[in-house]
């Protein structure tokens, strides 16, 4: 089996390949092949020196015919331009979101139009993909039927690519599925452009001993995932046969992975409660209406009814994702934290 990731030394991406290669099997079946694309590769990765990893460096849409140049049997489908970057730079997200994805369809088409096999396509999409259009107000609780009606650049682009997924696994093309991400936190490394990077940031920095700022009302709910739930969820939906019955993926509509809704201002009391004043008073409230247009227009309520079939679950607790944090990157943290945060969560 040949599995390609793309976007795979980015967060997610190393993961993900983290997961395969501890397991070196899919679906039951043994990986044969591991196959990374990025346009940046950082210097020493581990995962290079693993025998079933090939690394493709470059511009993905510059790279499909090396990509392809074996079958392709699993497609992971991570690269993308976050949202910040897709609002500031309208060009960028269309090129990077809409015109790659749409180049991926193209060549698992022709992949499968010359007699090979089918792609297993997962394409990871996104909450932003939901909006509140004033003539058309979000309900309380959101769902798979609800209609998505994005506010920004970056979940016009994911919808779109929905679409095209769909339209190519109607057709036969590719096997497509698509996992709706919510917001991951706790991520850890460095800050990046997406418009809900603070939501890791208010945790990660005061942690890592740096200030913060929180560009939102402390009021503002959100819709979350911890990175273990958040790979959990992209896996099992890569796995998952098709049908009626748990465990199966019923019909075409895509899965919003579970969400664990809460507010940054309970986000912030946990912090305080598990590392102490000193660390969360590293943050400062400074709201950025920019920011709070965008991720507030996103909803933060969700029915995990669809997940759930899959045998997929939401974080118990805030808690339980700063605990997941601590006990996956003691190197990242630069201060000291309540004997509590030493305790490992029995939900973890």
């Amino acid at each position: 089996m040949r599995i390609v990731i793309t976007g795979g030394f980015g967060f997610l991406g190393r993961e993900i390949t983290e997961t395969l290669l501890r397991t070196r099997t899919h679906r039951g079946l043994p990986i044969d092949r591991l196959v990374l694309t990025d346009r940046y590769v950082p210097a020493g990765a581990a995962e290079a020196a693993d025998p079933l990893v090939e690394i493709v460096r470059g511009d993905l849409a510059e790279c499909l015919d090396e990509v392809f140049a074996e079958p392709v049997d699993v497609l992971i489908h991570l690269a993308a331009a976050v949202s910040a970057e897709c609002e500031a730079d309208f060009d960028l997200g269309m090129s990077a979101n809409l015109d790659t994805t749409r180049g991926l369809l193209e060549a698992a088409r022709a992949q499968s139009a010359a007699g090979g096999p089918v792609p297993r396509l997962v394409f990871s999409s996104s909450v932003a993909v939901y909006g509140s259009d004033p003539a058309l107000p979000l309900p309380p609780v959101v769902g798979e039927s609800t209609l998505p009606t994005p506010r920004s650049s970056y979940g016009i682009q994911k919808l779109v690519c929905e679409q095209l997924v769909a339209d190519y696994t109607r057709k036969g093309f590719v096997d497509g599925r698509v996992a709706r991400l919510m917001t991951v936190s706790v991520r850890p490394g460095k800050p990046n452009a997406a418009a809900s990077g603070f939501l890791s940031g208010i945790v990660r920095e005061p942690l890592a001993g740096l200030p913060a700022i929180c560009p939102v009302r402390p009021d503002l709910r959100v819709a979350l995932a911890s990175p273990r739930r958040t790979v959990e969820g992209i896996l099992r939906i890569a796995e998952a046969e098709r049908g009626t019955g748990k465990g199966r993926l019923d019909g075409g509509l895509p899965v919003n992975l579970p969400a664990l809704t809460v507010s940054v201002a309970e986000m912030l009391a946990t912090l305080r409660r598990v590392a102490g004043d000193a660390v969360a008073d590293l943050v400062t409230v400074a709201p950025d209406h920019a920011v709070e247009a965008v991720v507030g227009s996103w909803p933060s309520v969700f029915d995990n009814t669809r997940a759930a079939a899959l045998g997929l679950k939401p974080d118990p607790s805030f808690e339980s994702v700063v605990r997941g944090y601590l006990a996956d990157h003691p190197d990242a943290i630069r201060v000291g934290v309540s004997p509590a945060a030493e305790r490992r969560d029995p939900d973890l």
